[in-house]
């Protein structure tokens, strides 16, 4: 619904509702084993009120001075568990989980052969005005005829979902027609594409 995709918040806050149910649903505690059950059994009598008190504190970046004994005690035990979040986008657990994935990607494909960026821009392109809703974009001219530059700023700015999905369609279309991989069978083609016949690849956003 573009009343939706024209809001100026919405995909802010829908962004961060999500964000915050990923990281109540796969946000994770690991200590040593070794202190496992002293460890839990000391994060049990700590009541609620402190934590909640002791993250305003920190969020405020207040001087640990401030702090209760409390929740002094509670940050110290707190120190002492690692936090998992390697499924929450963006954090620094996910980027950790990336970088793993890649490494074992070398182990079983060896090293990649090429490495590249790819930017496709949005505000030049005419398939992206035609994705936004102008219909009187012709893309079966050689130089198709658009707005302004102005304009066409404006256009992306406004519309970030028709730019994700510009950008989609170019890296599907990249791999696609390129490079020659098959989306339905996760495979390269028979045929192949300009550099030959993939076995693998792994592209992130940033």
């Amino acid at each position: 619904d573009r009343s939706f995709r024209y809001h100026f918040s919405y995909i802010f806050v829908a962004l961060n509702m999500l964000q915050r149910r990923m990281a109540h649903l796969h946000t994770y505690f690991t200590v040593k084993n070794s202190n496992f059950d002293s460890i839990a059994r000391k994060l049990i009598e700590i009541s609620p009120d402190t934590l909640l008190n002791l993250a305003k504190h920190l969020e405020t970046e207040k001087s640990f001075s401030d702090l209760t004994a409390e929740e002094k005690y509670a940050l110290e035990l707190l120190q002492k568990v690692n936090t998992i979040s390697a499924r929450i986008p963006g954090s620094q657990a996910s980027k950790i989980f990336i970088r793993n994935e890649i490494r074992n990607y070398f182990s079983f494909f060896g090293l990649p052969q090429i490495f590249f960026t790819f930017n496709p821009s949005a505000a030049h392109s005419p398939i992206f005005q035609v994705m936004f809703g102008d219909k009187t974009i012709d893309l079966s001219s050689r130089f198709p005829k658009t707005v302004s530059g102005r304009e066409r700023a404006l256009r992306l700015a406004k519309d970030p979902v028709a730019a994700a999905d510009f950008f989609e369609f170019c890296v599907t279309s990249l791999f696609k027609f390129l490079l020659g991989w098959d989306y339905s069978t996760c495979s390269s083609t028979k045929e192949g594409g300009i550099l030959g016949k993939l076995k693998a690849f792994y592209g992130t956003t940033e």
